[in-house]
């Protein structure tokens, strides 16, 4: 697959109906929309619906996320150039490439390993590659690099994993999906000191679930 003038066309088409009908105002989240070619994070038998606003299934049993989902929870995270990003699940690598896109140093961590080698080897081809890409458990962050200016976590977490708030700037910000059910209350806590944060809360998704430890 290659990026044609088709899927370019395409592309626009979606980028207005996210600034008109989503009600996306980020220029830096539509842009970034805009130059990253979802169809080449997708399996070859969904090119043809790429651009429309639908999650599809891709490797281990996951799915990428609605291109609505996207660039609403990439707009929350309030992207700045050159800020360090923490992405919890970086799936097939679309949601990493766009936060790339916008000139984000980004850190993503992947549970599943055929994800994580499908992603790594398609944002190496894209000339889309984050700071850091690691095989692990997102629970658990990446300390080492911490702190992060923001956090995204593309999936849905029963309990709020605690140890990605230490790892969070003060002033920073963490995007994530919470819930119980296959349905999460997208949420935005920002640190406001070492033991402060404010929690806003942003309509119901739905969000593959959040696990523990990772899959060979």
């Amino acid at each position: 697959m290659h990026d044609s003038f088709v899927h370019k066309g395409k592309r626009k088409i979606l980028v207005e109906y996210l600034r008109e009908k989503i009600g996306i105002s980020d220029e830096k989240v539509l842009k970034a929309i805009n130059e990253v070619p979802r169809h080449l994070f997708l399996e070859s038998i969904f090119e043809d619906f790429a651009y429309e606003d639908r999650a599809f299934p891709i490797l281990a049993k996951q799915t990428i996320s609605h291109p609505s989902t996207v660039a609403e929870q990439t707009e929350l995270l309030e992207v700045n150039e050159k800020e360090k990003i923490l992405e919890i699940g970086t799936g097939s690598g679309y949601q990493t490439a766009v936060l790339v896109a916008m000139n984000a140093f980004v850190y993503t961590i992947e549970r599943q390993k055929e994800l994580h080698d499908f992603a790594q080897k398609k944002l190496r081809e894209l000339h889309l590659r984050p700071k850091f890409q690691s095989f692990g458990d997102g629970f658990a962050g990446l300390p080492t690099f911490a702190p992060f200016d923001k956090i995204l976590v593309t999936c849905g977490a029963e309990i709020l994993p605690t140890e990605l708030l230490k790892q969070l700037k003060i002033g920073g910000k963490m995007v994530i999906p919470l819930g119980k059910t296959d349905e999460q209350i997208l949420v935005r806590f920002t640190k406001i000191s070492e033991i402060e944060f404010e929690k806003e809360e942003f309509g119901a998704y739905k969000f593959v679930p959040m696990l523990q430890d990772r899959n060979k």
